[in-house]
């Protein structure tokens, strides 16, 4: 079955491959964060910058993921979506020059990035396996 033209196909819908989907996109701009943070590790006066952890975006103290409206005959939802927005990173200790990247610090983060992209990705694999299956396709 063909999805109608403006319509997103049915298994969009699904929470599980929405939250898959806010992960993977989440992890994407906090890799980006972290690219700058590396980039700027010697540039005097700047703070490391970081954003939310996934867990507090999703569970709508961030309305990013939150339900929206995609037409205006929807009742509930916001329109539009938005990016996300970089706070400094608290804790950080400050070189003479005023800067507090910690390259060895961003290593870890971008690892710890790395594997929430790996699990959204698993969780998208795992979501079509089971749709897969219960539609009698293997």
């Amino acid at each position: 079955m063909k999805p109608i033209e403006g319509e997103a196909p049915m298994f969009e819908k699904l929470e599980i491959f929405r939250m898959a989907q806010a992960m993977a996109a989440h992890a994407g701009a906090r890799q980006a964060v972290v690219a700058r943070n590396m980039a700027n590790a010697d540039t005097p006066g700047y703070a490391a910058r970081d954003i939310a952890p996934f867990a507090e975006a999703y569970q709508g103290q961030d309305r990013r993921f939150a339900a929206r409206a995609t037409r205006a005959a929807h009742l509930t939802g916001a329109p539009g979506g938005g990016g996300f927005e970089t706070v400094r990173r608290p804790g950080g200790m400050s070189d003479p020059n005023g800067n507090s990247v910690s390259l060895e610090a961003e290593m870890l983060n971008a690892v710890e990035v790395k594997r929430q992209h790996d699990r959204a990705i698993a969780i998208y694999k795992s979501g079509l396996t089971i749709l897969r299956a219960a539609a009698g396709r293997r």
